[in-house]
C-alpha cells in the first residue's frame, strides 16, 4: 500500500484546456482516499518561491469547464539548475509533500524526470498540451479543444477566402509536431496542411502546386504548422509571392486563440480520468510516469519513453487530406 499522505499538484509549460478538470480530478481522487492536498501555483517557480496552498474539495469546484489553469503556469530558470531543484525539494519536505503531479508537456516532464532522479521523489504527469507531441498516448489534454477552436476559425477564413479569390495560409501551433495542421486540415476543409515531420522529406509547397493545386476551385486555405522547418505561414507566403506571382495570398496566424476557451466535453472526460488514474497510480506505488491513453484505456508511460521518443504522424492521414480536397 502507497505511503503517500499529501500529494502536490502543478500545472506547468503552456497552458492548456482541461488542465483545470485534472485539477479538479486529483484533487477530489486524492480527498476521496484520505490524502491532503496543496495547490502549487505558478509552476516550478512558485514551488521554489512557496506559493503553495492546502486545497479542499471546494477550491476546485466550478472550475472544470473553465480554460487555462486555476494554478497559473510560468517558465522557471531556475529549476533547471541544481541548486534551483534542491531549494523545491527542501520546500516539498516543508510542506510534508510525499508525492507530486505534474501537469504539462515535454519541458514539464523533463524537469519531473531529472528532479524525481536526484531526489528519489515519487512523480506522476499527465499530459498538458494542445500540440498532441507526448509520445505513449493517442492524445493529449487540450488538443481536441485546441482543433475544434481552429476547425471554427477557418470556417470563417473560408467566408472571406471564398468572396475574394484568394489563397489562405493559415499558421497554427505545433512547433515540432503536425498534429493541429494535419488533423485540422482535415476537419476545415482545406486544401492541404504544410507539417515539420514531412518538410525535411520532400518540398511540400512545391508538390501541392505541381499537382494542379485550385484547378478546380476559386479559393483555396492551407494550414502551416509554425516550424523552423516549415517557415511558418509567413515564410510560405514569401516563397509563394516570389516564385507563383499569379497567387493572391493572404496570412491568418491563430496564435494564442487556439489555447484558449472552455475544454470540449472530450478533454474534460479525458483530463477527469487522467487526474483520477495518478491517484490510483500512486496508490499503486508507480512513480516516475505519466498517464496516457490508448485504445481509449489509461495506461503507464515511463517519463523516459515520453520524452525521448518522437511521436510519428499517422502518414494515412496525409493520403486521406489530398483525397478529400481534389
Amino acid at each position: 500500500m502507497s505511503t503517500v499522505k499529501c500529494v502536490g499538484i502543478l500545472t506547468s509549460g503552456g497552458d492548456a484546456p482541461g488542465m483545470n478538470a485534472a485539477i479538479r480530478a486529483v484533487t477530489r481522487s486524492a480527498i476521496y482516499n484520505g490524502m491532503r492536498v496543496k495547490g502549487i501555483y505558478r509552476g516550478y517557480k512558485g514551488l521554489i518561491l512557496d506559493e503553495i496552498e492546502e486545497f479542499k474539495t471546494q477550491n476546485v469546484s466550478n472550475i472544470i469547464q473553465r480554460g487555462g489553469t486555476i494554478l497559473k503556469t510560468a517558465r522557471c530558470v531556475e529549476f533547471k539548475t541544481p541548486e534551483g531543484r534542491k531549494q523545491a525539494y527542501d520546500k516539498l519536505q516543508e510542506h510534508g509533500i510525499d508525492a507530486l503531479i505534474a501537469i504539462g508537456g515535454d519541458g514539464t516532464l523533463t524537469g519531473a524526470r531529472i528532479f524525481a532522479q536526484e531526489f528519489n521523489f515519487p512523480i506522476v504527469g499527465l499530459p498538458g498540451t494542445i500540440d498532441n507531441d507526448l509520445y505513449g498516448t493517442d492524445t493529449t489534454i487540450g488538443y481536441d479543444t485546441a482543433l475544434n477552436t481552429i476547425m471554427e476559425c477557418v470556417d470563417k477564413i473560408r467566408d472571406t477566402a471564398t468572396s475574394h479569390d484568394r489563397l489562405f495560409f493559415v499558421e497554427v501551433m505545433g512547433r515540432d509536431a503536425g498534429f493541429l495542421a494535419l488533423n485540422g486540415a482535415i476537419a476545415s476543409g482545406a486544401e492541404a496542411a504544410i507539417i515539420p515531420e514531412i518538410s525535411l522529406e520532400k518540398d511540400q509547397l512545391a508538390e501541392m502546386i505541381e499537382n494542379g493545386f485550385r484547378k478546380s476551385k476559386n479559393s483555396s486555405i492551407v494550414l502551416v504548422a509554425e516550424s523552423e522547418v516549415t517557415g511558418g505561414a509567413m515564410g510560405v507566403a514569401e516563397r509563394v509571392k516570389k516564385e507563383y506571382p499569379q497567387f493572391d495570398v493572404r496570412v491568418s496566424i491563430l496564435g494564442h486563440l487556439q489555447r484558449g476557451g472552455s475544454p470540449t466535453a472530450q478533454d474534460r472526460i479525458l483530463a477527469t480520468r487522467m487526474g483520477v488514474a495518478a491517484i490510483d497510480a500512486l496508490l499503486d506505488d508507480q512513480r516516475n510516469v505519466m498517464m496516457g491513453i490508448q485504445n481509449d484505456q489509461i495506461v503507464y508511460v515511463p517519463f523516459s519513453k515520453a520524452i525521448k521518443n518522437d511521436k510519428p504522424i499517422n502518414r494515412d492521414l496525409l493520403n486521406t487530406l489530398r483525397v478529400s480536397s481534389i
